[in-house]
């Protein structure tokens, strides 16, 4: 069994302890927490699980490190502190371990990576002996082993369209989706996540990532933007009012060129409503759903749809992220030491947990 630690128990960490708990060849260890309410509960009540699993959350990283563990999954932001999630991760890594995690953007293509990311990590990885893989849903396995998967289905390929569309107000962190997104704030507010530059920053690793699996050679990586104001107040369940006149809805794509042409397109379709911009792509049902569109011969279209913690698609998509992150630990572990990528780790059927609770 391989010691297993969760680092935060937010969005993505209540995930983390799911799965881990629920892979035949982890053992959770210990989880890390920053809030100090929730030190000393139970890692089960803290997941939403109707048990618990005998391991209290506790804030000492230096003693939970210096155990060794096998691995760690590094469920803390990296949104708005990507500086203090490099230097924890590194920290991890430089401790021996395995380390998984959808934290730092510049990392999901690390080959392209820029320095300040990639050296402490390659630094880390030679004095303590550990590794990294960071991968997520979108960015992640939504615009990556997913499109690449279905590319191998067609005759001919004239363009592959990757899709997030989502209701946000179903996404439980209502400062990034107000002040990062931008979600109700007047039309001439500039969110941090929509200025120029950033979706590539964000998206741009998984174009590269999919032009080097296709074997074909990007001449640029080009941005969209299309923001539309909601033409009623609305209410939501989870986020209060958001004001008629106010940012309800954008929609951007970050696109390779190849050949002149937009041919690797990630594209994000996010409402704060579903009545904000009705002629913009919708998901087929529900709140959000990932989709791959392979334009040629044949034309092939995937929709998928997750569902967690009641129904709620946002963290369908967080258990979907953790899910390939969780089930890649075994495999890194067997690996050499080293910075990998969506392209390095496979993914593998989930052997041993057909029916297991």
């Amino acid at each position: 069994m391989i010691s297993t630690v969760v680092w935060g128990t937010g969005n993505v960490g209540r995930a983390a302890i799911r799965a881990v708990d629920a892979h035949p060849k982890l053992k959770l260890t210990a989880v890390l927490v920053h809030d100090p309410g929730k030190v000393g509960r139970d890692a089960g009540e803290l997941a939403g699980l109707d048990h618990g699993l005998g391991v209290a959350a506790g804030d000492d990283i230096d003693v939970v490190l210096a155990a060794g563990p096998g691995a760690v999954v590094y469920a803390a932001t990296g949104d708005i502190r990507p500086d203090d999630a490099l230097a924890d991760i590194a920290r991890a890594v430089r401790a021996g371990a395995v380390v998984v995690t959808p934290a730092l953007y510049p990392l999901y293509d690390q080959r392209s990576a820029p320095p300040e990311f990639r050296d402490p990590v390659l630094a880390a990885i030679a004095d303590g002996g550990g590794s990294l893989f960071v991968s997520g849903v979108d960015p992640g396995w939504g615009n990556d082993v997913l499109p690449l998967l279905i590319s191998g289905l067609g005759t001919t390929v004239d363009a592959i369209r990757c899709q997030e569309i989502f209701d946000y107000s179903t996404y439980e962190q209502e400062e990034s989706v107000r002040y990062l997104v931008g979600m109700g704030q007047p039309m001439d507010y500039e969110p941090l996540m929509l200025a120029p530059s950033v979706p590539t920053m964000v998206w741009g690793g998984q174009i590269r990532l999919m032009a080097r699996a296709l074997g074909v050679e990007l001449d640029d990586i080009r941005e969209t933007m299309e923001r539309r104001p909601l033409t009623d107040t609305v209410s939501t369940r989870t986020m209060g009012e958001f004001a008629a006149g106010t940012q309800g809805a954008i929609r951007f794509e970050v696109q390779g060129i190849v050949g002149g042409e937009p041919r690797i397109v990630i594209e994000h379709v996010t409402r704060i409503h579903a009545s904000c911009a009705p002629d913009w792509p919708s998901p087929p049902d529900g709140d959000g759903a990932h989709r791959v569109i392979v334009e040629g011969r044949p034309r092939i279209e995937v929709t998928v749809a997750a569902t967690d913690e009641g129904e709620n698609r946002s963290a369908g998509g967080n258990a979907t992220a953790v899910g390939r992150l969780v089930g890649a630990i075994d495999w890194l572990v067997d690996a050499e030491p080293g910075l990998y990528d969506a392209l390095d780790v496979p993914l593998r059927p989930a052997v041993g947990r057909l029916g297991r609770k």
